[in-house]
């Protein structure tokens, strides 16, 4: 059996608590460079594909976007849910207030109307009446 070499302290759990720590970092940044490189190279695939379309026929273009959408989609939807949700409910919220807002001035405007064509009646209603009385 192997015997670890002790620290000046005696502590051999801080040395080995310092190795994991540096394998799990060296993990970590391996994997976030991989991704980002894969995402770079996606990225470049795609402006080269685009500019072909866009040189070639301008009408590819929306079919190629959603080509890249429907491709992204599954890898960055639950982050972009996570990230879009405030931003779903401050737009529902609002939504919901120019609802309201409207079906006020909507409500308003209808009685103003009423109250306008009640008036027409009634003056009607008096010049009708005026001439027969005469």
């Amino acid at each position: 059996m192997k015997k670890s070499k002790l620290e000046a302290n005696g502590s051999l759990e801080a040395s080995t608590a310092d190795a994991v720590e540096a394998a799990e970092t060296e993990t970590l940044e391996s994997f976030e460079n991989s991704d980002r490189s894969e995402l770079v190279a996606t990225a470049a695939t795609v402006a080269v594909v685009g500019i072909g379309a866009a040189i070639f026929e301008a009408a590819l273009l929306p079919g190629i976007v959603l080509g890249v959408a429907a491709m992204w989609a599954p890898k960055y939807f639950p982050r972009m849910g996570e990230a879009l949700n405030p931003l779903f409910r401050s737009t529902v919220r609002g939504a919901y207030k120019l609802g309201n807002k409207t079906r006020e001035l909507v409500a308003e405007a209808q009685e103003q109307v009423h109250d306008i064509v009640a008036e027409v009646h009634a003056e009607d209603n008096l010049q009708e009446a005026k001439p027969a009385a005469s």
